[in-house]
């Protein structure tokens, strides 16, 4: 019974992560939503900016302390192994959908695009950047990273094994192709208000600082020379600006 429970834990947590992947298309493009990233009654501006800031950090925190290592040894001994994964899935998923329903419209207009062609370019490329979000997944393990495999395995009383270091398609092009993924959604848009700007701003910054001050040092304390390799060959973010680095020096920033 209990590994039915787990099983459908897990099941309700992906569907919430689809539901608040689906919404933040429509938010951040102001698109079929019934609330978007410019829509409401706009408030005071410091008001508004101190929601929206305290949102994203409180975003920020979570994804961040729940994704470590040391936390997650510590979180498995009262979650379970098998629900760890997915629990993570359905905090960040429930955050994501309280920014998106508490967020406070700054309507200021920054820029806007008039020109229909340069307009359809920049909605094309709003939409690849969501495409690579997705795609990127597969690429590795869509399910594994979801928490499907890990409570099928627990069904079926089989141990989940580690997931194994991928560097398949766009992999080989960036290091975090699901974080550049997000960038190019977050900026690409024919009219950039206030709030857009701040929310993408910020996700750049946190994605900036956590990729590359938390995950990629908890990836080289796991895979070692594997990853100091992978970074010596493939770009961070930015494709195609590799640049030769010293691996020794990787591992040992005090040379």
């Amino acid at each position: 019974m209990k590994k039915i429970i787990v099983l459908i834990y897990g099941i309700l947590a992906y569907i919430v992560f689809l539901i608040s992947f689906l919404y933040a298309i429509g938010f951040i493009g102001n698109l079929f939503v019934p609330k978007g990233i410019d829509s409401g009654t706009e408030i005071e501006f410091t008001t508004a900016f101190l929601i929206n800031i305290g949102l994203l950090s409180l975003f920020a925190v979570q994804h961040s302390v729940m994704a470590r290592p040391v936390f997650k040894e510590w979180w498995v001994k009262i979650i379970g192994k098998a629900a760890e994964r997915s629990t993570y899935i359905l905090l960040t998923s429930l955050l994501l959908l309280l920014i998106f329903w508490k967020w406070q419209p700054m309507t200021t207009v920054v820029w806007n695009i008039e020109n229909s062609a340069l307009v359809l370019v920049l909605q094309i490329i709003f939409w690849i950047g969501w495409a690579i979000v997705l795609l990127s997944t597969f690429m590795i393990s869509h399910f594994e990273l979801f928490g499907l495999t890990q409570i099928v395995d627990n069904l079926k009383d089989k141990i989940t094994q580690a997931p194994k270091f991928q560097t398949n398609f766009l992999y080989k092009i960036v290091r975090h192709p699901i974080m550049l993924g997000f960038l190019i959604a977050f900026w690409a848009t024919p009219t950039m208000t206030v709030g857009h700007l701040l929310f993408a701003a910020v996700t750049t910054a946190y994605i900036l600082v956590a990729v590359k001050f938390l995950e990629e040092k908890d990836l080289r304390k796991a895979l070692g020379e594997k990853y100091l390799d992978y970074q010596n060959e493939v770009p961070m973010l930015i494709p195609f600006t590799k640049k030769k680095v010293n691996a020794s020096l990787l591992s040992n920033p005090t040379k």
